[in-house]
Order: C-alpha cells, then sequence, then structure tokens
C-alpha cells in the first residue's frame, strides 16, 4: 500500500538501532546513495551536445532523518547530480553539478490496530503516480527512469514541491491526499512568481499480500510565464488547469516483483493545440540468486503533437557486497517520425549505500 510504503520508508530510514530511539523517544538517522554512471550513445556526439561517444557521471542523494519523539520526526532528501546524467539530457548541451533539495518535511504519525496515519508539511514528491517510491538508484532495478518521469518538461517530476499531505490506511485500503503550491509538471520555489495551487492524491486496496491496485490523479494551473512552452498571445497560466489521471498495480511474489502505470495527461492551452498524451510502462525484476538478478521495462507514449515513442531497457544487476550494486543495462528507443527514428544506450552504474544512525 502506498501510504504504508511512505510510512514504512520513513521508519526504515530510523534504521536498526532506532528501534531503541522509538522507546527512548529520539534519535537521528543519516543514509546516502552515491551513484557513478558510465554511459555510451550516439546521442552525444550529435548537436548540440557534439561530445565523444561515453559520458561519465554521478548521483548523490542523502537522507537525514531526526525522531523527536514517538510521534514526531523530521525527513529530508538532498541530491547533487552532474550534467550529463539522465538519459533524457543526453543530447543537451553543458556539463556541470547541480544541487536540489527534493524532500524537507516534519511529519507526524500514528498507528493503531485499525490503520495508520501519516501527516507531512515541507518539500515532498508529489502524490501522483507511484514510481518516486523507488527513484533512488539502489531501489530503481533499472538505470534509466519510466518516460513520463524526469526533471524538467516532464508529465511528472522527481523535484519537489511545497505543501502538505495525509497519508492513511485501513485494513486493505490505503489513501492520500496533498495541496501543493505548483504543478507536478512543473514544480516551483517558494520564492518565485506564477505558482498555483495544485491537488493530488491517489487510493489504492491490496487485493491480497503482494498485489494492490491503485489510482491516483492531479489537477491545477501548471504553466508559468517563462516555461520554454508558454508562447506569446497566451492567457494566464492561473487560466489553464492541466489535469492527469494514473492507474497502477504492483505483484510480487518469491523472487518475482512486477510493476505497471498507465497514465494520461491533458495540458491545456489556447493559442496552440491542447496537448493529450497516454503513458505507460510494465516492468519486471527477477532475483536470480543472492547476489543476481536481472530486469526489463517497456515503455510507450503517444500523443497527436509530437512523435509517438516506445522503448524497451533490459538490464543486469551483481551485488558485490551488501553495500554495493553494480548495474548494467542496454536501452532501445524507437520514435514514429523524425530524421533519426530510433536510439540505442548502454549504461553503467556502480550504486553504494551508507548508512549511520543514533539514538538517545
Amino acid at each position: 500500500m502506498k501510504a504504508a510504503c511512505c510510512f514504512g520508508v520513513a521508519l526504515c530510514l530510523l534504521g536498526p538501532r532506532l528501534t531503541t530511539a522509538q522507546e527512548a523517544g529520539s534519535g537521528v538517522d543519516l543514509r546516502a546513495t552515491v551513484t557513478a554512471q558510465a554511459v555510451g550513445s550516439s546521442e552525444l556526439t550529435e548537436a548540440p551536445r557534439s561530445g565523444a561517444p561515453m559520458a561519465a557521471g554521478a548521483h548523490i542523494v542523502v537522507y537525514p532523518t531526526i525522531k523527536l519523539d514517538e510521534h514526531w520526526f523530521v525527513t529530508g532528501a538532498v541530491q547533487l547530480v552532474t550534467r550529463p546524467y539522465y538519459y533524457a539530457d543526453l543530447s543537451a548541451a553543458g556539463y556541470g553539478a547541480e544541487g536540489e533539495l527534493l524532500q524537507a518535511t516534519l511529519n507526524y504519525s500514528r498507528v493503531s490496530q485499525k490503520g495508520t496515519l501519516l501527516v507531512r508539511a515541507g518539500e515532498m514528491s508529489t502524490a501522483f503516480g507511484s514510481f518516486l517510491l523507488r527513484y533512488d538508484d539502489a531501489e530503481n532495478p533499472l538505470v534509466n527512469v519510466p518516460m513520463e518521469y524526469g526533471y524538467y518538461y516532464s508529465p511528472v517530476s522527481i523535484l519537489g514541491v511545497a505543501g502538505a499531505q495525509i497519508d492513511a490506511t485501513r485494513g486493505k485500503w490505503d489513501g492520500r491526499i496533498q495541496f501543493a503550491n505548483s504543478s507536478p509538471a512543473n514544480p516551483r520555489s517558494l520564492f518565485v512568481h506564477d505558482q498555483y495551487g495544485n491537488w493530488a492524491g491517489g487510493a489504492g486496496y491490496t487485493i491480497r499480500q503482494g498485489f494492490r491496485i491503485g489510482i491516483s490523479g492531479y489537477r491545477g494551473p501548471y504553466l508559468d510565464r517563462h516555461y520554454a512552452y508558454f508562447f506569446p498571445g497566451e492567457v494566464s497560466p492561473s487560466k489553464l488547469p492541466a489535469h492527469a489521471l494514473g492507474l497502477d498495480a504492483n505483484w510480487a511474489h518469491g523472487h518475482t516483483a512486477a510493476y505497471a502505470e498507465v497514465q494520461r495527461f491533458v495540458m491545456p492551452y489556447t493559442v496552440i493545440p491542447t496537448l493529450r498524451e497516454l503513458v505507460g510502462y510494465g516492468e519486471i525484476r527477477q532475483v536470480l540468486s543472492p547476489r543476481w538478478f536481472v530486469a526489463d521495462r517497456y515503455g510507450q507514449s503517444s500523443n497527436h503533437i509530437v512523435a509517438s515513442t516506445r522503448s524497451f531497457e533490459t538490464s543486469a544487476a551483481f551485488r558485490p557486497d551488501r553495500l554495493q550494486l553494480l548495474k548494467i543495462g542496454y536501452e532501445f528507443e524507437h520514435y514514429s517520425s523524425g530524421s533519426e527514428r530510433q536510439n540505442n544506450i548502454l549504461g553503467f552504474q556502480l550504486v553504494t549505500t551508507l548508512h549511520r544512525s543514533a539514538a538517545w
């Protein structure tokens, strides 16, 4: 259950030693994921990047957690990422590194025999969709992310939004509702113009242990006046609310786990046709032994404005020890139009996880 997973992630971040911290009333936990990456693709050689066919990158995410007492705790997620790193940025010009605050929330939790309640306020991931629970490189079994998820100009951004959220579970049901300062398609800082309230949320039902289905959605203005696709003559962004609807499912049994999402996005305009896009992916992971697993993901998107896209990614992963994970992946993309109809990407990742905690 998504809400239970969110609550469980927060508790897992506290670590084994913080089980005692719960009894003592407070504690601190610090977890980090450090990724070294190498990517090979013909996209790197084409304009405007026009570079070498291989590129190295790094991605560091730090997750601090401070437990204040039995019910209150503070969580965060801060990342440093080089450019290019994400597959969507391979054809963009420029090199560098950027730090970003992904999450910083004050949380209140309560657990009873009837269910759980988690209330959060601050900077957080959108409540739409399900992949962001597996965004960390140590959790994502492949090198790339599903095509609808990204950073800028994606239907669902990995960047956080500022707002408040309530997650709750009762029996086999879970639900969440979030109010934020901007859209999941265009997260905005609290210190800039063109902030507009957005609603997001979802619900799910666990059919049996390991098998859950869910639904989610969001609605609210998504454009700002400096947005790349805000064209001259367009009406005020506040008058153009976007909306999205998504279905998701996950299933796990033994050494096999599968995930799927289908999402429909409507991004309204007046000076150009409204963008309507249907996107979905299916993913499966198979553990072969305690050290080896393989994974595959197929994705497809279509709309009436730009080319439709299909992608297939496969990977094999090996664990040298309990702290490290080595992933080797290949992705094939096919576009329905354009001079370049297909793209091949080979990626390598070495992921290291670090963990320290203390209780008092």
